[in-house]
């Protein structure tokens, strides 16, 4: 059973990736904690809540945390994931407490009370991470696992050609954590190849017809409108913090992993947020990011399905 606190900007990917972790046995969410980065703060702050409202685990805590990044400005992807984060006009209001305290500081506490014990699951921008750090130089050796979902490993990213969304929001947040810690990362050109749902997908999610699935069509309408070619094509879209999220949760799904030095470029203008990944080993920084280059397809399909159709995700896992 993995201990896990998932860092956010929640918004339509993000809620499933939550929805999973909830729901998996093979993890517990221990604590969510909302950065600034997809929509705005407050917004991403409801959505978690109405999230882990739907996978009935209220118990769940949501810890606010940071609502800039550490020094640059940024723009949020509400083109990308509707104004209210879950792809249309919801706007979420649950009525629900967040809980006492700042994330990073919660990050740090949940950290030092179980050294070697909790995973951080960061599928926003690292703005929580580095400020937790800063508080905790140990941090690095007090977490079990780091995953982040972000960076674009010699491919084109998706908000700059030079950079993926997370990381461009607060480089220099991720810079501090890419040099110190431990990470694996799941990337962008990974999720592109190796977790999209299509025309095919999403008529599969349809006939389920449950409460789950019709979240995920609701959530995903915007992204799959922004990648439509015309009015006769319904689009698609990556599911990256889904399948980070499941990546975490079920090793069967890593088909190749490999580790190499990665640094990201905190400096502004044109290669903001850009990930340099050694793959030959050219420098002389040291190999310490997982980097996963290839996931079984059809495994994370079939977690999706399971997910969505009887929320049950283990299940989608061949024994």
């Amino acid at each position: 059973m993995r201990r896990v606190i998932i860092d956010t900007d929640t918004a339509g990917d993000d809620t499933q990736a939550i929805l999973l972790s909830c729901l998996s046995d093979r993890v517990t969410v221990e604590a969510v904690t909302i950065v600034a980065g997809n929509v705005p703060f407050d917004r991403e702050v409801e959505n978690a809540k109405y999230t882990l409202d739907l996978a009935d685990s209220l118990d769940v805590p949501v810890y606010e945390g940071a609502r800039q990044p550490l020094l640059k400005e940024f723009e949020h992807a509400t083109y990308i994931h509707g104004e209210d984060g879950l792809g249309g006009d919801v706007f979420p209001d649950t009525g629900i407490e967040s809980a006492a305290g700042f994330g990073p500081d919660e990050i740090v506490d949940r950290c030092r009370a179980a050294p070697g014990e909790i995973t951080l699951l960061c599928i926003g921008p690292l703005t929580n991470l580095a400020l937790a750090y800063a508080r905790e130089p140990e941090l690095p050796d007090l977490v079990d696992e780091v995953w982040v979902m972000g960076g674009n490993v010699n491919c084109e990213g998706n908000i700059t050609p030079a950079a993926e969304f997370n990381l461009w929001v607060d480089p220099d947040a991720a810079k501090r954590v890419f040099d110190d810690f431990e990470v694996t990362l799941v990337d962008w050109g990974v999720c592109l190849r190796d977790a999209v749902f299509g025309t095919p997908e999403f008529e599969a999610v349809s006939a389920f017809d449950t409460e789950l699935a019709s979240f995920f069509e609701s959530v995903t309408e915007k992204a799959r409108a922004f990648n439509s070619e015309g009015p006769d094509d319904p689009g698609w879209t990556a599911l990256p913090d889904s399948v980070t999220a499941a990546l975490l949760a079920y090793p069967e799904l890593r088909e190749e992993v490999s580790t190499y030095h990665v640094a990201v470029d905190d400096r502004e203008g044109l290669t903001r947020g850009y990930t340099s990944v050694d793959v030959n080993g050219v420098t002389d920084g040291e190999p310490n990011t997982h980097v996963v280059e290839s996931v079984d397809n059809d495994a994370f399909q079939s977690v999706m399905y399971s997910l969505l159709q009887s929320r049950d995700p283990d299940s989608g896992i061949a024994e």
